[in-house]
């Protein structure tokens, strides 16, 4: 799975979380292992992307690759 989320500090510093993650799940359906690979990259608030309250994307958002992430 590839995502990208955004998040702001105790300082009011904004910055977006991206990266892969691999999940493999047991035969009774519980997620056996997860390698994640998750990086923080520091960015002004102008540069957000993600502006609804916290929660689902709403279905008419863009996703990641037409957002150029």
């Amino acid at each position: 799975m590839r995502f990208a989320y955004e998040w702001r500090d105790d300082c009011g510093s904004w910055y977006r979380a991206y990266g892969n993650e691999n999940w493999e799940f047991a035969p009774d359906g519980l997620m056996r292992r997860r390698i994640a690979s998750i990086n923080d990259a520091p960015i002004r608030e102008a540069d957000r992307k993600f502006h609804w309250e916290q929660g689902r994307r709403p279905d008419d958002h863009p996703g990641l690759s037409e957002l150029g992430l």
